[in-house]
C-alpha cells in the first residue's frame, strides 16, 4: 500500500505534508498545480495524511481513488528522476 494525493490538492498544493515526509517522495513540478506522492518511494508510514489541511492524502486502497492511483503513478514515470 502506498499513499495518494488526491481532488482536494489541486490549485492548492499545501506543503505541509512534504514537511513530514521522511523520504521526500512527495513531488511537485512547477506547471502543475497538484503535489504528487511516488509510489515507488513512499514508505507507508503515513505521516503525511494528517497534515494535510486538505485531507487530500488517502490510502491507495481506499474506495473510488483508482484515478488518483494512475495520477500519482503518471507522475512518477513522467518524473523518474526525482
Amino acid at each position: 500500500m502506498a499513499y495518494i494525493i488526491t481532488e482536494p490538492c489541486i490549485g492548492t498544493c499545501d506543503t505541509s505534508c512534504v514537511e513530514v515526509c521522511p523520504v521526500d517522495c512527495i513531488h511537485a513540478d512547477d506547471d502543475d498545480r497538484i503535489l504528487f506522492i511516488s509510489p515507488d518511494e513512499c514508505i507507508d508510514c503515513g505521516v503525511c495524511e494528517p497534515e494535510c489541511p486538505l485531507e487530500a492524502i488517502l490510502p491507495d486502497t481506499e474506495d473510488d481513488t483508482e484515478r488518483w492511483v494512475e495520477v500519482n503513478s503518471e507522475f512518477s514515470e513522467k518524473w523518474p528522476n526525482i
